[in-house]
């Protein structure tokens, strides 16, 4: 296809505020499903873990054919976790589509993506969704989105971008409010007419940024991205070079070229400038490598990704209960799959440590390490990790900085002076504190990205649920001190067994357990939580003695509270730096780092 009749478009847009059903509505009006098929919501969402937490977490390529336009699709993440896949993939985009809820609004990741596509100064589409809620406030959300242009210095065309109202839910999207339409034909004509065609000469030498990657168990290594320049054909022998790496040169022979169609890749013999394309025959090749003519051996620059800013420690399993449930439990497997990550994942960092049996891993956040613990887990691992810690830098005069998050909290008024004393106290500074939308209230603090961790769920208890908390990271500035550490603290079995109800009703008078009669715990094994703040050791398989003596009292019925059962999040949040989270396919365990309770004491003892 000619490269005027080619649009390439990324939606981006804050967590949440419907990139994915909107992908979903334009995809039924192009006609890529027939009428009567049936076709699941966020059918871009493929991966289990999406599906189950309703976020994408990588981003997806999809094309619609419309008035013989063809418009490529990109689908990015909305959460600041997997801000990488962002940055990286509005390579291939020559305009944007920024999703905005009618009724939130402009969020913190809205500020992120944006700024993203301003620094490659790519035209924006603003589509505000959700226009059909019965909260929508459509005229403040467009002052306010006018206003986040001028806050972030945009050129002066960017006040100008064109604005198109949706219901992504319902199908469909209108250019005016006050007409409905019955589907998102009016989106797709914007984005013809707004969003330019991929610049790039057909007629020069082949140049391509590998924007992402893929894996086929047929083809093997799969390299997705935009053609800046030239043509491309089965057979074609390239050039692997990179502009990070000097002295990476790697001949290659292309053997397969897809282009997207809908959802599929549609296998093609030839391509040109302009078409984002997916190519075979590509071993040894990693994102932000660029695809070349051998006669031209210069690289195409790559976006910067920003620098993780939170480490946990991946170690094998030593538990007594270790091997019984994994498939993959050496060090030598963990460690290969763990730097497989890097292939796909770039804001990711692996890096061996002096230990064989353990690996440091960095990234953007704790979900973005949580999700690649929960991939590892469902593919049969079994392993351990530590408390996450945050990563610090130093200035070049020797002074200690470390990563803040802008942290935006919209609750109710009530809740207000509990959250500014919880967050004060984890050196937080309020920034803004002004009245929101329905009631509640918004405050915008700026928090050192250590005393985030842990506070999230203690701030959905702080508000009954109904406080949204969201966070952007902001920079790296000086220490800002101590935080007090975790008030409360743990149960710790005292031996090997099964835990059974006796024992737990004695357990639970001490604090709220993790366990329930019937699960298996070992010595050591964290069992529950104690809100005094110290370590106590109970006995959860404690059976009930078997006597002739009998009393009404004695045979009265134990009555168990319900045990906490913590998500892996809650777990990260929760553990302390003596303790390690063990993570197997079918359970999750708090530990502590020495089981033995004579070691742990004396350990204790030497370091005081």
């Amino acid at each position: 296809m000619k490269k005027d009749k080619i649009r390439n478009v990324a939606i981006v847009a804050h967590v949440d505020h419907g990139k994915t059903t909107l992908v979903d509505g334009i995809l039924r009006s192009s006609g890529v499903f027939r009428e009567n098929e049936a076709v699941k919501d966020r059918v871009m969402d493929s991966g289990d873990i999406e599906k189950e937490r309703g976020i994408t977490i990588l981003s997806k390529n999809t094309a619609v054919l419309y008035k013989d336009y063809k418009i490529n699709i990109i689908d990015t993440p909305g959460h600041a976790d997997f801000g990488g896949e962002v940055e990286r993939v509005l390579k291939m985009a020559d305009g944007v589509v920024l999703v905005v809820d009618a009724f939130e609004g402009p969020m913190p990741q809205t500020k992120f993506v944006l700024s993203k596509a301003f620094e490659l100064k790519l035209p924006v589409l603003v589509c505000i969704n959700k226009v059909d809620r019965k909260e929508a406030r459509v005229a403040e959300v467009e002052d306010e989105i006018l206003s986040l242009f001028i806050q972030m210095d945009a050129d002066e065309s960017y006040l100008d971008s064109p604005f198109i109202y949706a219901s992504a839910r319902n199908g469909w999207a209108s250019s005016s409010l006050d007409e409905p339409k019955e589907n998102m034909n009016d989106l797709l004509d914007k984005i013809i007419s707004y969003i330019p065609e991929p610049e790039g000469d057909e007629n020069a030498l082949f140049k391509l940024l590998i924007s992402t990657t893929d894996f086929n168990d047929y083809v093997g290594r799969i390299g997705i991205g935009k053609i800046n320049s030239g043509k491309v054909k089965v057979g074609d022998e390239l050039l692997i070079v990179n502009h990070n790496e000097k002295d990476k040169r790697k001949k290659i022979h292309i053997t397969k070229i897809y282009e997207f169609e809908g959802l599929k890749r549609v296998e093609v013999q030839s391509s040109s400038a302009g078409n984002i394309v997916a190519l075979s025959g590509v071993e040894g090749i990693n994102i932000g490598d660029t695809l070349t003519d051998p006669e031209d051996d210069s690289p195409l620059e790559f976006v910067k990704i920003s620098e993780p800013t939170l480490a946990v420690k991946f170690s094998v399993n030593t538990s007594p209960f270790a091997g019984r449930e994994g498939k993959f439990v050496t060090s030598r497997q963990i460690r290969s799959r763990l730097y497989k990550e890097l292939e796909t994942d770039v804001s990711l960092r692996v890096e061996d440590t002096d230990s064989t049996d353990s690996f440091k891993v960095s990234g953007r956040g704790e979900l973005h390490i949580s999700v690649l613990i929960e991939n590892m887990r469902r593919e049969g691992f079994e392993f351990m990790i530590s408390k996450p810690e945050v990563l610090f830098k130093k200035d070049e005069n020797g002074k200690l900085l470390e990563p803040i998050e802008n942290v935006t909290i919209d609750c109710d008024e009530i809740y207000v002076g509990n959250i500014i004393e919880k967050l004060g106290s984890r050196k937080a500074e309020l920034i803004d504190m002004k009245p929101g939308r329905s009631g509640y209230t918004r405050l915008i603090f700026k928090v050192p990205a250590r005393g985030m961790i842990g506070y999230r769920q203690e701030f959905l208890t702080d508000t009954r649920g109904n406080g949204i908390l969201n966070s952007e990271f902001y920079g790296y500035e000086p220490f800002k001190g101590e935080i007090p550490k975790r008030i409360l603290g743990s149960l710790i079995a005292f031996e090997t067994g099964t835990a059974s109800a006796y024992g737990l009703g004695a357990a639970q008078e001490r604090g709220l357990l993790f366990v329930v009669p019937g699960d298996e715990v070992y010595e050591g094994m964290v069992v529950g939580q104690n809100p005094k703040g110290l370590d106590v050791e109970v006995n959860v398989c404690k059976k009930k003695q078997q006597t002739n003596i009998r009393s009404s009292a004695a045979d009265e019925k134990i009555q168990l509270t319900p045990a906490k059962i913590m998500s892996l999040e809650e777990l990260m949040e929760f553990i302390e730096e003596d303790e390690f989270i063990e993570i197997t396919p079918k359970s999750l365990r708090l530990r502590k780092d020495i089981l033995d309770s004579n070691l742990r004491y004396k350990s204790k003892k030497y370091k005081k």
